[in-house]
């Protein structure tokens, strides 16, 4: 996408230890594409450790994490999955403003903002009915969501299932997604319970995930790279 707008990529950068490196032993570039989460934790902890002089356009999934801190301050955002539009706009918008002069980006205050809790909040847990009684069950002791003849349930890490009653469509909304992901259109899987992953015809994947022997939970074709990147 970048190639199309005429943008040189000098390099990837995929955790803070190795952008570090990189900044160190490197001339800064014009513009930084930052995402918050990397594989080895928060992209603000590269400026803790490096003074970078360079304007920055977030790229992130984060839409409550930093937008309201940042909006002002940095080129721009992008929420993903990046729309090509919005990505030639921010470009345009780095050119115009901020190539002679790069924006001061207050990570400071991005610091205190994900320290305090902008990250959405998401279930921590569920009850479910059962008979007479109720059950409060944990989300981490949640493997699986899957749906069943029109209603929804749940497999625990200890083998039972329980109905709940929100469609797996809401539950997208209200589950952790660095925990849990929608394989295809009857399954959420909890990556802690991910005990195996198989290649299986058409380019699609298999799940085997503790304690549930419903069905075969296969990743559906469409789903099966932004699969690879959630666990990697």
């Amino acid at each position: 996408m970048l190639s199309r707008l005429n943008i040189e990529t000098e390099t990837m950068l995929h955790s803070v230890a190795e952008a570090v490196n990189w900044f160190n032993s490197n001339d800064h570039p014009d513009l930084i594409f930052l995402d918050i989460q990397l594989s080895d934790g928060i992209s603000f902890e590269i400026f803790e450790k490096v003074e970078i002089n360079s304007a920055v356009i977030f790229t992130t999934a984060y839409d409550e994490y930093a937008l309201k801190a940042f909006k002002l301050n940095s080129v721009d955002y992008l929420l993903k999955p990046i729309d090509e539009e919005e990505l030639a706009n921010a470009v345009a918008k780095f050119k115009e403003k901020y190539l002679k002069n790069s924006p001061q980006i207050d990570f400071n205050a991005f610091r205190k903002i994900l320290e305090t809790g902008s990250k959405p909040d998401y279930k921590t847990r569920f009850t479910i009915q059962v008979g007479q009684h109720l059950k409060i069950i944990p989300a981490n002791e949640i493997c699986c969501f899957y749906s069943e003849n029109k209603a929804s349930y749940l497999t625990t890490t200890s083998g039972r299932n329980y109905p709940v009653d929100v469609s797996l469509e809401n539950l997208e909304k209200e589950l952790d997604p660095e925990k849990f992901f929608r394989i295809n259109r009857k399954s959420i899987v909890n990556i802690d319970c991910i005990e195996d992953i198989i290649s299986y015809t058409n380019s699609r994947l298999e799940i085997k995930v503790k304690a549930f022997n419903e069905f075969q939970l296969i990743v559906s074709r469409e789903r099966v790279r932004d699969f690879k990147n959630w666990i990697s």
